[in-house]
């Protein structure tokens, strides 16, 4: 999500000060029902998936109408669809098309020194193009290497972990809370230089645990079920890399330029950088798709069917977490007032409890806006933070990267990442299956991170 318009109405906006607990229940509602209508219900969920996300945001529209008014309700719609949702999913949408038409051609096996390889690269990519774009480019190859391997989950889950979450710590692009923090003034290498020391000791952890891991199944299972066949080294649909700089630029437009205009839409201000780095990600899918035509994508496995599935709920996602998030900007005035009372120690911020607390809220909300609300209860001032304030800041980054791979929703990319390997018969666990891995494999080691960086 992103920062609030320029455009923003007062007369139409929620006061989250306002509003109980009891308005977050159609949210929770529809993070329950992707949590469990997949194992409980399967043919239900995966028919109507759409039917039941929709009835979770009748369930918020309904009484905020009773309530509010008609025009309020519509105005919270329009706004987070326009302002957060759309820019949301043309950033996706661009990416999955982009590099979905993008190959990495040859033959490898899925040996445990190769699959720890690419979760190094992957994770390296992360931080340069964005999680869900190394995230994409990566998965289908490393799937493809692995068809014939037995045991898999373990290498999508630490693909998770990894390229789709950590690896993505290390700048503004990474991640979208870090790019959020650029926004708000935060100087682009910042980042770099204050995440690296955890990341480095996360990622090295987590690469040590995987090739153990990795090399215990393999030699559990040493025999390929499916040995691919040979195919020589190449890249096809090489003229997508140059759209993923175009994307890039997209990001870096809304960043860098400020006309100070803004256009109206339904009462509903738009600023116009952010109405042209929307326009230039459109204009490149449709490039991409022009490029390279879905007849040349079937044997890269590419289909719609993950990028449908996160519009679908993140799109309900986006309008049910609107009380939700108005009651946490609401700060001390609102109803989770004792969540976000952070206490200091010996008169400085506890940077282990902004650690934790970012990060448990950024596993179940949106992390750019979790992100921004610990920023601001942080003091809210860039300079500050990055001197004086440097270790609490580092903690709020830390935790709004790191924790959204502790469950599917907690970073979009896990969720693509999860439907493609699906769809090539990959059985990842359910959503509480999942967070029994990132429990067991996760927790220990951010307490690790909060002992020596956090404390």
């Amino acid at each position: 999500m992103t920062v609030p318009d320029h455009g923003l109405d007062p007369a139409l906006a929620l006061d989250g000060g306002a509003l109980s607990l009891a308005w977050a229940l159609p949210f929770a509602g529809l993070l329950l029902s992707i949590a469990l209508l997949p194992a409980l219900a399967p043919r239900l969920w995966h028919r109507h998936a759409g039917i039941v996300a929709a009835a979770w945001v009748l369930a918020f529209l309904v009484p905020c109408v009773a309530r509010f008014g008609v025009d309020v309700a519509a105005y919270q719609v329009v706004r987070v669809e326009l302002l957060d949702f759309l820019p949301f999913i043309l950033l996706i949408g661009a990416l999955y098309t982009v590099t979905g038409g993008i190959r990495i051609t040859g033959t490898v096996g899925g040996t445990p020194l190769t699959n720890t390889g690419v979760l190094a690269l992957g994770t390296l990519l992360a931080s340069l193009m964005g999680t869900t774009g190394a995230a994409m480019l990566l998965i289908r190859p490393l799937l493809r290497a692995n068809r014939g391997r037995r045991h898999r989950v373990h290498v999508v889950v630490f693909f998770i972990f990894l390229v789709a979450n950590i690896g993505g710590a290390l700048s503004p692009l990474g991640d979208p809370p870090l790019f959020l923090g650029f926004l708000q003034g935060v100087d682009f290498f910042w980042t770099t230089r204050h995440l690296l020391a955890p990341t480095a000791l996360t990622v090295a952890v987590l690469l040590a645990l995987f090739f153990a891991i990795d090399l215990w199944c393999w030699r559990l299972v040493p025999t390929a079920e499916d040995v691919p066949e040979r195919e020589p080294w190449g890249l096809a649909g090489g003229a997508n890399v140059g759209l993923l700089a175009a994307i890039t630029g997209a990001l870096l437009l809304q960043a860098l330029w400020h006309p100070g205009l803004s256009v109206s839409v339904l009462r509903v201000g738009v600023a116009v950088e952010k109405l042209a780095a929307d326009l230039l990600l459109l204009a490149v899918t449709v490039a991409s798709l022009r490029l390279i035509p879905m007849a040349q994508r079937r044997p890269n496995a590419f289909s719609w069917r993950p990028l449908t599935e996160v519009t679908i709920l993140f799109g309900a996602i986006f309008v049910t977490i609107v009380p939700a998030l108005a009651i946490l900007q609401a700060g001390s005035d609102g109803a989770a007032a004792p969540l976000l009372a952070v206490p200091s120690r010996d008169g400085r911020p506890d940077d282990a409890l902004y650690f934790w607390m970012t990060g448990l809220l950024s596993s179940l909300l949106d992390n750019a806006p979790t992100y921004l609300i610990f920023f601001q209860a942080a003091g809210g001032d860039a300079p500050t933070l990055m001197t004086g304030g440097a270790s609490t800041l580092a903690a709020i980054s830390a935790g709004a990267v790191f924790m959204g791979a502790m469950t599917y929703i907690g970073n979009v990319p896990n969720m693509l990442v999860k439907t493609i390997a699906e769809e090539q018969g990959v059985p990842l666990p359910g959503f509480f299956g999942y967070m029994v891995w990132s429990s067991c494999l996760l927790l220990p080691l951010f307490a690790v991170l909060t002992l020596v960086f956090f404390r």
